[in-house]
Parts: C-alpha cells; sequence; structure tokens
C-alpha cells in the first residue's frame, strides 16, 4: 500500500487559508484533495494540476486508501475531491459514505469527482448514487480536468463523453439490473483487467494503463480465467463481448 501524504500547505481544519490563495487569471480559485492507491498517478496529477499560479488549484491533501481519505478530507475541508473509485479499504463509494455528513454541508459542501481509469456502467453508476457530482477518465487532459474540477465546485454535474447515458439509463430505468453471478465472482481490479484484455489490450499496456507491474496482470488473468473457468485470452473475450463488457 501507497504511503499516506497528509493535508499539504498552510490549511485550517476548517477549510479556510490563512491568506488568500493564487488564481489562475480569471480570479478561480479551488482546493482539492486527490485521492489515488498509486503514488506515482498522484504524482502525476498534482504536476500537471498542481501548478496554482497558472490553474487556481490548490492541491491541499492526498491519501491512498478510504481510511487516509476521511481523515483529510474531515481535516482540509477542501472544495473538491478527485477520487479513485477502486481503494482499498473499501472503494470510493466507502468513502462517500463516510463524507456524507460533509457533503451535505448546506454552507461549505465537499464535493466529489471520480476519476478513475474504469469506465464501467457499474462503477459510475455507484459512485453517482453514492453521491460524486461527476466521473471522468484517466484519460482526459489536465487542461480538460482543471475545467471538470471548477465546474463541479460550482454545482454541475460533469462526465466524460458517453458516461452521462449510463447516469440517465440507471436512473431513468424502475427495473433492478440482472444480478450477474459469474462476473459477481470477480474483484473490481479483475475486471479492469478483464475488459482490457478484452479489447486487445498486450499485458505491458495494461500494466501500463492501471499502473500495476506485468506479474500482477498475469495474476489476475489467471485468477479471472480461473474464476469463469475458461482456458485462453480468445474465450475471454468471447465471454465478455457477450456480457457487453468491452
Amino acid at each position: 500500500m501507497s504511503e499516506p501524504t497528509g493535508p499539504t500547505g498552510t490549511t485550517e481544519p476548517n477549510g479556510t487559508n490563512g491568506a488568500a490563495g493564487p488564481a489562475d487569471g480569471t480570479g478561480r480559485h479551488v482546493r482539492v484533495v486527490l485521492v489515488d492507491d498509486h503514488r506515482m498517478f498522484r504524482t502525476g496529477v498534482q504536476a500537471e494540476i498542481g501548478q496554482t499560479e497558472q490553474t487556481g488549484v490548490e492541491v491541499v491533501g492526498e491519501a491512498a486508501d478510504v481510511d487516509q481519505a476521511v481523515t483529510v478530507i474531515t481535516a482540509t475541508r477542501p472544495e473538491v475531491v478527485l477520487l479513485d473509485v477502486h481503494l482499498p479499504g473499501g472503494g470510493g463509494v466507502e468513502v462517500l459514505r463516510r463524507c456524507a455528513p460533509l457533503m451535505g454541508d448546506t454552507e461549505q459542501p465537499v464535493r466529489f469527482l471520480a476519476l478513475s481509469v474504469s469506465d464501467a456502467a457499474e462503477d459510475v453508476i455507484g459512485v453517482i448514487r453514492g453521491g460524486a457530482r461527476g466521473y471522468v477518465t484517466k484519460t482526459i487532459t489536465g487542461a480538460d480536468l482543471v475545467d471538470s474540477i471548477f465546474r463541479v465546485q460550482e454545482g454541475d454535474a460533469v462526465f466524460s463523453p458517453r458516461l452521462a447515458g449510463f447516469v440517465l439509463d440507471a436512473f431513468a430505468s424502475t427495473d433492478a439490473p440482472p444480478v450477474d453471478e459469474d462476473l459477481d465472482r470477480l474483484t473490481q481490479r479483475e475486471r479492469e483487467v478483464l475488459r482490457l484484455i478484452a479489447r486487445g489490450y498486450a499485458y505491458k499496456e495494461i500494466a501500463k494503463q492501471l499502473f500495476i507491474s506485468v506479474k500482477t496482470v498475469e495474476s489476475h488473468v489467471s485468477a479471472v480465467l480461473r474464476k469463469l473457468q475458461l482456458s485462453n485470452r480468445h474465450e475471454l473475450t468471447r465471454w465478455a463481448t457477450a456480457r457487453r463488457l468491452v
């Protein structure tokens, strides 16, 4: 597990700064906490959006799992939290559940924007039901991510292209989705690897996209094949395609 990074900067627990924060030339300023279990990814996001004088975004804290996230968010009271969906300790949905009182604060609400490699419908719907204001994938550009953060701060709902359709369909439907017992056997990470394998990604490409080692990818693929009682990646691809998971 990645080591926690506590609140950064001179931030009061009640969410106010000792001095007015720098802005991006438009007068905008937003305080953000990054929640992701991959240190390398957090470092990359910080480098991309955390130049406060240029972007107006001030990163005031980081966390690598659910417990750390709740602690840092409670201490810093940011305007926006960038939240990964899959986290040790219960995932992004658990962070949302435990931070529900902060989201409901009428004077100083903490708003959540999911930032994940996953574009699976169940992941999108899960965090939106949990209270997140939007969901963007990790293919987003730095400029678009900054824009999304400010839109969420202002109360807008923000989604990467096509993901909004998942939410509209889910909330428009009165029918509960069918239970897929085979799919339920897989962990969230195994589902991510399954989708990328089914899309034709090589192990090295999957490792790079998910910020894990090739050996770990191989272990996940072996686990998926075993749980689904399949023999190879070609059968796995057919299985995923038949369930519209690709």
